[in-house]
């Protein structure tokens, strides 16, 4: 019997559960992207390079391969291509390319969640400096300046002043590829992640963490569970994940959430309709034991998810991006003897003498720890810069 066929569209470490998960169901499992060294690759049956974000290749390579189905990588690109594809193909297990559009960009989402109450910071989208910058005035400073169309930190600056905010506005647009970006109101508080699984329209399955950031500031360099925030947050989100998938009408599947905690409101801050990157959903599976891959994978496909319910996390557990202090080349990566038994789990791919161009960005590996206490998590995991330490030469 000939196995179905699925598309992940992409092939870097952060899809190796992904890919895992599919083989596991028995799928056939090609891996796509435009860089033939990525980690993910060497775990499918097959490679077909091509650009994830081009929908259009995408769909070229995807009716080529006569594909049973397609998976988004963890990357928003990737979910709007999916989407796309989807949607060409009547593969089941996707939103409407125009719901999956509303959803990953910023604009859009901002938009629609002012139009519908739903908690987020004042925003207003624009596709030129001049009008962003004419219409600074109306906001209070600081404000938040984003591409519409990126993740992971990319392009975002805080704004202080009118004196600062043409080089931020710059830079936004023309990282952009849409050429489009977001003013948005600057929310004070802790900063947060709930991953959801939604069903019928109903969140089945939740997990809630506390983000970390390194020398990045817009870029998550750890998570860890269970969250700091009282029940009632994950109730209030939970609830405002229903509200938004009755709104507009989403399939079963992963709806995974960031905010700010702010005097103990969430504020939405970023939504997504994929896996989010650096092995976050490997992070779930070590903290629950649920096979979350094998669930995103199954609702991609439009497999049954019916037995998929809520577990809570069983201990105190972090992950951590080895991130290094600086440019230049690496000459180690030491860990301090205080955490090598907490160490569950991990990836390296860091080599001796790599060059690191941007320390900002770039991802050396990623550690799954389990700790005895709140108090031990907390401590370490804000400590683990300096216990998982990158020396440079």
């Amino acid at each position: 019997m000939t196995s179905k066929k699925l598309l992940i569209a992409g092939g870097g470490y952060a899809e190796i559960p992904l890919i895992l998960a599919a083989k596991d169901l028995g799928f056939r499992v090609i891996t796509s992207g435009n860089r033939e060294k990525d980690l993910g690759h060497q775990f499918s049956d097959q490679c077909c390079l091509e650009d994830f974000s081009d929908k259009e290749a995408m769909l070229k390579l995807a009716k080529s391969l006569k594909i049973d189905a397609i998976c988004a990588s963890c990357n928003d690109f990737s979910a709007l291509t999916a989407a796309y594809v989807a949607e060409n193909l009547q593969l089941a297990g996707h939103d409407p390319y125009n719901t999956t559009l509303l959803i990953h960009h910023k604009d859009r989402y901002r938009e629609f969640a002012q139009k519908h109450g739903i908690p987020s910071p004042r925003a207003e989208g624009f596709d030129s400096i001049e009008g962003a910058y004419n219409s600074l005035l109306n906001f209070q400073f600081p404000v938040i300046v984003k591409p519409v169309d990126l993740t992971g930190g990319k392009g975002i600056s805080k704004v202080t002043n009118l004196q600062i905010a043409k080089a931020s506005l710059e830079k936004a647009f023309q990282i952009s590829r849409t050429k489009k970006i977001v003013i948005e109101e600057f929310i004070e508080g802790s900063r947060h992640g709930l991953s959801t699984f939604i069903r019928d329209g109903r969140v089945v399955f939740f997990f809630n963490d506390n983000e970390h950031y390194y020398l990045n500031p817009y870029l998550v360099s750890a998570a860890s569970t269970p969250a700091d925030v009282s029940p009632e947050t994950a109730t209030i989100l939970c609830k405002t994940a229903e509200k938004i998938a009755s709104l507009l009408k989403l399939n079963t599947g992963i709806f995974h959430i960031q905010y700010i905690l702010r005097q103990d409101i969430p504020v939405i801050i970023e939504i997504c309709r994929r896996a989010p990157g650096d092995l976050y959903i490997q992070f779930v599976q070590h903290a629950t034991g649920m096979e979350y891959p094998t669930y995103i994978v199954k609702s991609s496909a439009g497999m049954n998810c019916d037995d998929l319910t809520q577990i809570e996390p069983q201990g105190f557990f972090t992950r951590h991006c080895i991130m290094p202090p600086r440019n230049g080349r690496i000459k180690e990566v030491i860990f301090n003897q205080s955490v090598k038994n907490n160490i569950i789990d991990k990836m390296m791919w860091w080599k001796p003498d790599e060059q690191i161009d941007n320390f900002l960005m770039q991802k050396l590996g990623i550690v799954f720890l389990k700790f005895g206490s709140t108090e031990e998590m907390r401590q370490k995991t804000e400590q683990m810069p300096n216990l998982i330490r990158v020396d440079m030469a």
